[in-house]
This record gives structure tokens, C-alpha cells and sequence, in this order.
């Protein structure tokens, strides 16, 4: 089983297009598998803390200041940004705008580690990145809904954060439980064999992911490329923005994990928030959201990060 799950992690990379073809190609399977990813979505957590361990997770004590910076330019001004561009452009309360001011409200996605291992590079800075991003949701958060046009309760966003936060907190735990007592010191084919179980996991969970995209395919074509243009452009410019600026500073280092961290956002937090005229536009956006993310580490990997 190591050994499989050793094979696995070597192609990674085209399981998570299987992934996503199997999610276009086979809605039932998709609509039937939508109700657990909350579930699936913490396995990849836990998997990707026990990769990592809490030794790594934690770091350097002289990074903390630029991961709050960068949280606070990624969470708080980005968002601000764009909601004062679309309200300059008369596009404010579009489904547009929403979706996008939405994604750079939001904090990273708990599989970006996961991401970040099949694109070559080091897991720990992007969990890093998760977990004080998530933490500090709750306050980063509030300014936009307050500021932007045509979002929902900041209420139920703050709600939702504190869930998340107990998720990722209570899988993280756990993961990092088990490698003091199970697996201190894991042998490099039991690191493959956990990478290779994450991208098994992450092709699973995106055939639920989506659910929206094959219906939508067939009804609604022109549609659909609208929105993955939107998302394309989302997610793979941030990544590529925040590559080159992170070059220029003292995270340079880390500037693949933080990048593939920034561009992949967990929007799908705010569906609890958002008023029921915006939700439908907004999971389609998700669905195509999920091709650049799932793409990620094909092309990162590609072009050596």
C-alpha cells in the first residue's frame, strides 16, 4: 500500500484533472457527493498537518510579521480594492463584482498545502498563511461586508469563520497528536505515501466541487466560459502577482506556498451569508473556480514554481 500510494503522489498532478473531469462528466456522482465535502474537506486538513508536523507548521518566529501583512494586503486592502474599482465602474452589487470581492475576502483554502506539495514546494509557509488567515477572518472580514455593495450578514460570515477555524484547529491537533506519539520521524516513503493519499483525497473531494459545472455545461455553454474566463483570471493572476512581489521581500523564500496560498480562496465560506439572488451565479463561479485551482500544480510545477 505505501508503495501505491508512493505512485499515486507521483502523478498527483493528472489525478486532480481526472478529478475534475469525472466532476463535469458525471453530475449524479457529483450531486451525491456535494453533501460530505465538509467532511472530506477536514481529511485533507488532517492530512496535510500530519504531512507537515508541528515543528514545521509552526516556524520561525521572525516570519509571523510578514504573514500578517501579508494577510491583512491579501484579506483586507485587496478586497477594498476591488470593491471601490466596480463601484468606480458603476459595477458595484454585479454578480461579477460580488463574486470577486468575495474571493479576495476570503482566506485560503484548507488543501492549499496540498497544493503546494503537488507543485514541488514546502507545505509548511501555506499552512502557516491558513491558519493566521482564518484566524483573523472574523476581523478582517467585517470592513468588506460593511463597505461592499450587494453581500450578505456579516453575522453569519463570522459564524461560519469561527466554524472553520474550529475545523482546521481540531484537524490540525489531531494530525499533530499522531506525529508525537505515532510518527516522529517519518521515513521519505511514508511522506509519499501521505502525499500521494492527499491527491488522491483532493481528486475526490473536487468531483463534488463540481456539481454545478456539468448541468451548466449543457444548458448554459456561453455561460459557463464567462465565468471560467473570470476565474481563470482570478485565480492565476493573483498567484502570479503575489509571486512577483514576494520575490522582492523577505518571504521570498516562500514565495510558492504564500503564491498558490493567495491565488486559491475559500469563497465557498460565504454561501451562508449571502442573500438567495446571488447564490446561484456565485456556486457557478465556484464550480469553474475549482479548474485553475485544481490546474495549479500542473503549471506551477511546469514552469519550476
Amino acid at each position: 500500500m505505501i508503495r501505491f500510494l508512493g505512485a499515486l503522489a507521483a502523478q498527483g498532478r493528472y489525478l486532480l484533472v481526472a478529478g475534475l473531469a469525472t466532476g463535469v462528466l458525471l453530475p449524479p456522482l457529483a450531486q451525491a457527493m456535494r453533501p460530505w465535502l465538509p467532511e472530506m474537506v477536514a481529511g485533507l486538513m488532517f492530512l496535510a498537518a500530519l504531512r507537515i508536523g508541528p515543528r514545521q507548521a509552526l516556524g520561525a518566529a521572525r516570519d509571523l510579521p510578514g504573514v500578517l501583512a501579508l494577510v491583512l494586503l491579501l484579506q483586507l486592502a485587496l478586497p477594498l480594492a476591488v470593491a471601490g474599482g466596480a463601484a468606480a465602474l458603476g459595477l458595484g452589487g454585479t454578480a461579477v463584482a460580488t463574486a470577486l470581492i468575495l474571493m479576495a475576502a476570503a482566506s485560503p483554502i484548507s488543501g492549499a498545502p496540498n497544493l503546494t506539495v503537488l507543485s514541488g514546494g514546502d507545505p509548511a509557509p501555506a499552512l502557516r498563511l491558513l491558519i493566521v488567515a482564518t484566524a483573523l477572518l472574523p476581523v478582517t472580514v467585517l470592513p468588506v461586508f460593511l463597505l461592499a455593495e450587494g453581500l450578505g450578514s456579516p453575522a453569519a460570515v463570522l459564524a461560519a469563520a469561527g466554524r472553520l477555524l474550529a475545523v482546521i484547529l481540531l484537524a490540525a491537533g489531531a494530525a499533530f497528536l499522531l506525529r508525537a506519539t505515532w510518527l516522529r520521524a517519518p521515513r521519505p516513503e511514508t511522506i509519499s505515501a501521505l502525499d500521494g493519499l492527499s491527491a488522491l483525497a483532493m481528486a475526490v473531494v473536487v468531483i463534488g466541487l463540481m456539481a454545478e459545472a456539468g448541468p451548466t455545461l449543457l444548458s448554459r455553454p456561453a455561460e459557463l466560459a464567462g465565468w471560467l474566463a473570470v476565474a481563470l483570471a482570478a485565480n492565476l493572476g493573483l498567484q502570479i502577482v503575489a509571486d512577483r512581489v514576494l520575490a522582492r521581500g523577505p518571504l521570498r523564500d516562500q514565495r510558492l506556498p504564500l503564491s498558490v496560498a493567495a491565488g486559491n480562496r475559500n469563497i465557498a465560506l460565504f454561501l451562508v451569508a449571502l442573500p438567495p439572488g446571488t447564490t446561484d451565479p456565485l456556486l457557478l463561479f465556484i464550480a469553474c473556480y475549482q479548474v485553475p485551482m485544481y490546474l495549479t500544480p500542473l503549471l506551477r510545477r511546469r514552469r519550476g514554481g
